[in-house]
């Protein structure tokens, strides 16, 4: 006499739940062994090159991602300190190039690129501010700019006037209303997204290899 037949919930059509391996493939095999598989098949993001792994995540922006200064390898700390402040970002040459790609797939990459080219500024002997303080002015800073960062006139006019007899510190006001926009807008988004956390989790999961 037989049994009643038990129907058994198939794995793939369960929410929440993602297998790689075809549904027929999964008959009979250990949930264990098969979560240990699937953690081998995780693409390897530890020790990868960052510009590599950033046109992994948002391939349109290949054509406009520029040579990394960043090391090549990165550790789940140094991914997870990121989320401490948007100084600790900044302060890391990846941090840099994530947060700046991450911008660049919202339209505001402006703004790193103006912080970054104000902080080169500081750094120009005297005899080359005048015509850096120009070029900055010109691309970010006039009402005309191609890169037009967010700043209200009483700046983009005070910032104007400043690089006339430019100084190491013409650009400060400016640059502190980005970082502060950056700070209070653009990085608590960065912290959510898929850019971020794929690249944290994928660090943290081969850590543990």
């Amino acid at each position: 006499m037989r049994g009643a037949g038990i129907s058994v919930p198939r794995l793939d059509r369960m929410p929440g739940m993602f297998f790689s391996t075809a549904p027929k493939d999964l008959k009979g095999t250990d949930h264990s062994l098969l979560e240990d598989k699937t953690q081998k098949r995780r693409p390897k993001t530890f020790g990868m090159d960052v510009k590599a792994y950033l046109r992994s995540m948002i391939p349109h922006l290949e054509s406009g991602l520029k040579p990394s200064k960043s090391k090549d390898i990165l550790s789940a700390d140094d991914v997870m300190q990121w989320s401490q402040s948007l100084e600790k970002l900044l302060a890391n040459p990846a941090g840099q190039d994530v947060f700046g790609s991450f911008l660049k797939s919202e339209f505001s990459e402006e703004n790193i690129e103006f912080w970054l080219a104000c902080e080169d500024y500081k750094k120009t002997e005297s005899e080359n501010l005048h015509c850096k303080a120009e070029r900055i002015f010109k691309a970010f800073v006039h009402s005309d700019a191609a890169k037009q960062i967010n700043i209200d006139f009483r700046t983009r006019e005070s910032t104007a006037k400043k690089i006339k007899a430019p100084t190491p510190t013409c650009f400060d006001e400016a640059q502190k209303i980005v970082y502060t926009l950056m700070e209070k807008d653009s990085y608590p988004r960065f912290l959510k997204s898929n850019i971020y956390l794929n690249l944290l989790n994928d660090l943290q999961a081969n850590s543990l290899k």
